[in-house]
């Protein structure tokens, strides 16, 4: 096991050496015979002894020669967990060479990696973004990337802003809920920056609303840096659905086309194409090198959830994303979020998406996550968690304005029955908003199910607590 003692979170020095130990207690992990701690914030900490070291002091002693390890092609690379909707966590396998050479592909196609590029991916390294796009993708490719230990916080809310104009940024990889965040903290903060160096922007982890797609282009990158907007998950790799710029013309808000070699489809259940801007479920119709092998220990599982929710067609099966999307005249592909993140109110099924991309498209409106709830007249009704820009206030007023919007945006069937004010929304530490979450705060339910994923634990607090 290779930990270190704390790490830097926000303004917080997280402890990580006391998780390992409670891990390990009772002999609960016997296959772990040493543990290695990287010295990093230097909060004191328990060695045991014979079992715990300090990775600087086996490196005073250790040989600069280091050859490589051959291995199979499916050799197992890494197993990496996600949550998933239902909170049970699945191991997502990928193994050596096909998911080497697809990030290779990807990376280099779709920031068009040049050797004068600075490359950052503002990711958490120990998601699959961090491993694709931050590690495997651009050192195979050779590329310069950088890596940040930590997020904006209290004490210097325009750091990133900061580090791009420090280190000459040229490619920079966000999260929407990143960018919605931006949005709130003010235009102030990039704008007192030096952020000429930027040629190339990125957006990924869930679809990005028009409205924080253009004040990405306008106030970050300057109505001069083209977007790619990404669309893939942990089970694919790498992209599936995106932009290559300068070869692809992008509109605000769409994934626009999948990459090379990528074929995809919107499809009803019995796997037939669905028609031009109707919505359907997304799926990919053959092989691609980085697929995921299976889930971890439980093949059915991976058999269930990728490969039978939709009916094969002429004996194709079809690996299904678990997103809902819709293709327009131009061949562009419209994520609509996840099918599960659907509320069917009096019969009638929205997306939360939509939902949400009205109320963002709302001046005081920064971010929003948008659930149903059980009602007894309705079936479900909508309840919606609203963060607002730096400069408005909440208040009766603005919950009748907004729902008000949301209805001359969509219509009346679409009027949120609730509006909660927070200050911020439960996130994975890829960005995703845990909806699933917030259902159960909006029906009044316990929180169940694995959280191991969320962001920040106060969030939830402060949510709980009617904060």
């Amino acid at each position: 096991m290779i930990t270190a003692d704390g790490g830097f979170r926000k303004d917080t020095a997280v402890p990580l050496k006391i998780q390992v130990d409670r891990a390990l207690e009772n002999n609960a992990a016997p296959s772990v015979e040493n543990v290695l701690v990287v010295k990093r914030t230097g909060q004191d900490v328990h060695m045991e002894p014979g079992r715990d070291h300090w990775w600087h002091e086996l490196q005073q002693n250790a040989s600069a020669d280091c050859p490589a390890e051959p291995m199979d092609s499916e050799d197992r690379l890494f197993v990496l967990y996600t949550s998933g909707s239902t909170g049970k966590p699945k191991g997502v396998v990928h193994t050596t060479a096909g998911y080497n050479l697809y990030t290779h592909m990807t990376f280099k196609w779709t920031f068009d990696i040049k050797e004068t590029d600075v490359y950052w991916c503002t990711a958490d390294v120990g998601w699959i973004t961090g491993h694709s796009y931050i590690v495997y993708g651009p050192l195979s490719n050779g590329a310069t990337t950088l890596m940040y230990e930590g997020a904006p916080r209290s004490s210097n809310p325009g750091c990133f802003w900061d580090v791009i104009e420090k280190y000459g940024v040229t490619i920079f990889y966000t999260a929407p809920t990143a960018i919605r965040a931006f949005i709130k903290m003010g235009e102030h903060l990039p704008k007192a920056r030096n952020l000429t160096s930027l040629r190339l922007l990125g957006t990924v982890g869930e679809p990005i609303n028009p409205e924080a797609w253009m004040w990405y282009y306008r106030v970050i990158g300057g109505e001069r840096c083209p977007i790619v907007d990404t669309w893939w998950q942990t089970e694919t790799g790498g992209f599936m659905i995106t932009p290559l710029p300068g070869a692809i013309p992008t509109k605000p808000g769409s994934a626009c086309k999948p990459f090379p070699g990528i074929l995809a489809d919107v499809v009803d259940l019995d796997g037939n194409p669905v028609g031009e801007g109707e919505g359907g479920y997304l799926v990919v119709k053959h092989p691609w090198p980085s697929m995921m092998r299976t889930v971890f220990g439980d093949d059915d599982r991976f058999r269930r959830t990728y490969w039978e929710h939709i009916a094969p067609k002429d004996g194709q099966y079809f690996y299904f994303a678990g997103d809902g999307a819709r293709r327009d005249a131009d061949g562009y592909y419209w994520i609509m979020g996840r099918v599960d993140d659907v509320v069917n109110v009096s019969g009638h099924r929205l997306g939360t998406m939509e939902v949400e991309s009205a109320l963002v498209s709302h001046p005081a409106v920064a971010e929003a996550a948008v659930v149903g709830k059980p009602d007894d007249l309705k079936g479900e009704d909508i309840v919606a968690f609203v963060t607002l820009e730096g400069t408005a206030a909440a208040s009766e007023a603005l919950i009748k304005e907004l729902k008000q919007h949301v209805v001359k945006e969509i219509g009346a069937i679409a009027r949120p029955g609730e509006i909660r004010f927070t200050d911020a929304l439960p996130k994975t530490r890829s960005g995703k908003i845990m909806r699933r979450l917030l259902r159960s705060l909006a029906s009044g339910q316990e929180i169940a199910g694995d959280t191991s994923t969320l962001e920040d634990r106060s969030v939830l607090d402060k949510l709980r607590a009617g904060s």
